[in-house]
């Protein structure tokens, strides 16, 4: 069999782009992502979503929606209305334009990302349970939380306390406190 060198191929990213009409505008869309913008848009998704431990699936589905949003069209948004990103997805999927945007992306693509988001949620899930997973999870909170009692040693005021005492003691007719 013979060799073919790579760069004989000559391939380079497809950068191929399905408009829209929405109202009166042309939006562009994307149809394919890098896998470092698709990376971002799991990992930033999550990052947002995650609550204590859990990952809120409403935030989830809206994060995943709005960042699709962000790195497949060319859509600009001010940071004012990036502020608000509630606000921004509750207007965009009221009035159909978030279903407009997914129908235009390939559906490969939507399907790929979504099912990448909700093993990567999986994954960790599963993995918080196991004994490697809650010693990682210590090991992590254990600094954090020593550093705060730290803190409170370090700010504890023997005089105060010893006031405190005082006043109990006081408040018990003078008898000693056990």
């Amino acid at each position: 069999m013979s060799k073919i060198t790579y760069s004989s191929l000559k391939l380079k990213t497809k950068e191929d782009i399905k408009e829209i009409q929405f109202n009166e505008y042309k939006i562009e869309v994307k149809q394919y992502l890098s896998i470092s913008d698709k990376i971002d848009l799991v990992d930033i998704t999550l990052q947002k979503s995650k609550e204590e431990k859990l990952y809120n699936p409403l935030k989830v589905n809206m994060y995943f929606h709005l960042h699709l949003i962000y790195l497949y069209t060319n859509l600009t948004f001010t940071e004012k209305q990036r502020e608000d990103e509630e606000k921004l997805y509750d207007a965009m999927e009221s009035n159909g334009l978030i279903n407009e945007i997914i129908a235009a992306i390939p559906e490969y693509e939507y399907n790929e990302l979504l099912k990448m988001t909700n093993e990567k949620i999986e994954n960790e899930l599963k993995y918080s349970t196991t004994a490697a997973g809650m010693v990682s999870s210590l090991l992590k909170e254990l600094p954090i939380e020593a550093e705060k009692m730290t803190e409170i040693m370090n700010n504890f005021d023997l005089t105060k306390y010893q006031n405190v005492l005082d006043f109990v003691k006081a408040s018990n007719g003078g008898r000693p406190i056990k």
